[in-house]
């Protein structure tokens, strides 16, 4: 446990835990009017360094300790005993600081379901106003597009032959082209949408947070980890916090209305737990006392469980040959020149959201695909050889772990059990989903280039073989949530409500990916952005957007 803080203690009308997808737009938006203080919480560095805001600059700080929390899973029997590392963002801008780059909303259908459950005011006709609020996107449909939003949502600018050979295979198998997958409909292939403007990286710490420097209701404080919720009953009350990992530096934030969590999907749990809320075996177990037993906290883990095929190319340079030597430098001066560039691309560059069988209504997969090749898969290093990667994963996986504090020590990584493919539906689709990676890889139309397969090889084509090499080589996807899942109070697993509140607390709200009730089918971050949009019109007290008007789901 924490130390009793022994500074002098400040008060603000909002107290923000952590500044990413969710906190970066919360600050920006309860600080706006100028009346409403604000004190927004960053364990991390400010984001000075130039590989956050190049975009290729993810390889160097992704793993790197600096920029993220190198957090891992627990092994299991289905990743072959291995942990699985879950970096996530420990910096300004947090994850959208260090991520790959992609803008995905997701089906119409997962917001659908949130509202199913129980949560009113979650349902796509619903979000959608503030999906667009965020953007500004030029292009695509005016019902589901926003144009005047602080985030710019770009198209790639540098096309290679091995993509556009790639599109073509996936139309040769059916596929339709889909140029505005977060437009009117998933399904099909074509190219990833990114928060990429010119030659830079737009995290949200650069559209929400830079803007509001000269507001002088907004005190951002960096290197300043949240330890605990600090309550006076059932109420929380402020956040204590340490400077640079030194307990000597405990401080008190105090909140006059809100604490408002946004640490993430791994973060937010742990914070809940070493503040005495959550499920009350596991904070006796640590011995933390237990303020308020809520045992839903930490559960609910879901994630998306990727896995890369490879082959090797011929014919044609790729991106591992431009990546190195004589070849980076000339891509350098192209991204200095502002021409299209490597430097200026989000690891994937062509997607496609399809089915695993025949019969169903709506995509259960996603997939992505680059002109390059990574060392057993694995996005951050480049193969010595030319190559080109096919990645796929489930949307929906059934498989749920949990997130778990070790101990009362606030400097503990969690425990982290992802349960990846523990259920045997999530092992299915994604076996089927190996196989078709491996059908648009040898499609016709990239015959040309493709030599051999080099990753898992040719020789593995059982399903038995599929699987044990996805247990083998299967990564996160990074998109970890629900550990503080949102549902009404009758549901003894729910850990907020509709309005984002703790349940059975006052003053106390998470609003990041752990309130997902399910997981969407798609990259998670712009969803993580909307439930920050929607959640400042809840603290505010303002009507809630006007709910789209739509045609019927097909």
């Amino acid at each position: 446990m924490t130390q009793a803080a022994s500074n002098p203690s400040e008060t603000f009308d909002y107290v923000i835990v952590g500044s990413g997808a969710a906190g970066a737009i919360l600050a920006n938006r309860l600080s706006e009017d100028g009346k409403a203080t604000v004190c927004l919480l960053e364990a991390g560095s400010a984001d000075w360094h130039p590989y956050i805001h190049i975009p290729a600059g993810f390889i160097k700080t992704l793993f790197n300790p600096a920029w993220t929390w190198q957090f891992q899973s627990e092994p299991s029997d289905m990743t072959n005993g291995r942990r699985i590392p879950l970096p996530q963002g420990r910096v300004l801008g947090g994850s959208t600081s260090v991520n790959g780059l992609v803008y995905n909303r997701g089906q119409r259908n997962d917001f659908d379901q949130w509202a199913q459950l129980g949560n009113a005011g979650w349902s796509y006709a619903e979000v959608l106003p503030y999906f667009k609020r965020t953007e500004r996107r030029a292009g695509g449909d005016d019902r589901f597009r926003g144009r005047s939003g602080a985030l710019p949502i770009s198209d790639i600018a540098w096309i290679h032959p091995i993509s556009e050979a790639f599109i073509a295979g996936a139309e040769s198998l059916g596929m339709p082209r889909n140029p505005d997958y977060n437009g009117a409909e998933q399904a099909g292939v074509g190219y990833y949408q990114r928060t990429i403007q010119g030659r830079w990286r737009m995290s949200t710490s650069r559209t929400f947070l830079w803007p509001t420097r000269a507001r002088s209701n907004l005190s951002i404080k960096t290197n300043a980890q949240a330890v605990q919720i600090l309550l006076d009953g059932k109420r929380a009350t402020g956040v204590r916090y340490m400077k640079n990992r030194q307990p000597a530096s405990a401080r008190d934030v105090l909140a006059r209305r809100e604490v408002i969590v946004c640490a993430g999907a791994i973060n937010t749990p742990k914070l809940l737990q070493l503040s005495g809320i959550g499920p009350e075996a596991l904070l006796r177990e640590i011995g933390v006392p237990v303020r308020h037993h809520l045992p839903g906290v930490g559960a609910n883990l879901s994630d998306h469980f990727s896995v890369r095929l490879v082959a090797r190319v011929k014919n044609i340079g790729t991106m591992n040959e431009m990546a190195s030597g004589l070849g980076l430098g000339g891509q350098i001066a192209r991204w200095l020149l502002g021409r299209p560039n490597i430097l200026a691309l989000s690891p994937s560059l062509v997607h496609f959201f399809w089915k695993s069988k025949e019969g169903l209504t709506l995509p259960d997969l996603q997939g992505v695909f680059s002109p390059a090749s990574y060392k057993e898969g694995y996005v951050g290093m480049l193969d010595s050889f030319p190559g080109m990667t096919a990645g796929v994963w489930q949307h929906r996986p059934d498989s749920r772990g949990y997130v778990h504090a070790r101990s009362a020590d606030v400097f503990a990584d969690p425990l982290i059990q992802a349960n990846y493919l523990q259920d045997p539906r999530d092992r299915e689709v994604l076996v089927n989903g190996i196989r078709l990676a491996r059908r648009l890889l040898q499609s016709p139309a990239l015959a040309q280039y493709a030599e051999c397969e080099a990753l898992p090889g040719p020789d593995k084509v059982g399903d038995d073989e599929l699987l044990d090499f996805a247990r083998r080589y299967g990564v996160s996807s990074y998109h970890l949530n629900g550990t503080a899942r949102m549902g009404p109070a009758d549901d003894p697993m729910a850990v907020v409500d509709a309005q984002l509140r703790v349940h059975g607390l006052t003053g106390l709200r998470v609003a990041d990916s752990s309130v997902m009730p399910s997981i969407p089918s798609a990259n998670i971050c712009a969803a993580t952005m909307m439930i920050a949009e929607k959640a400042a019109d809840m603290i505010l007290g303002r009507a809630p957007l006007a709910a789209e008007e739509l045609l019927p789901a097909e």
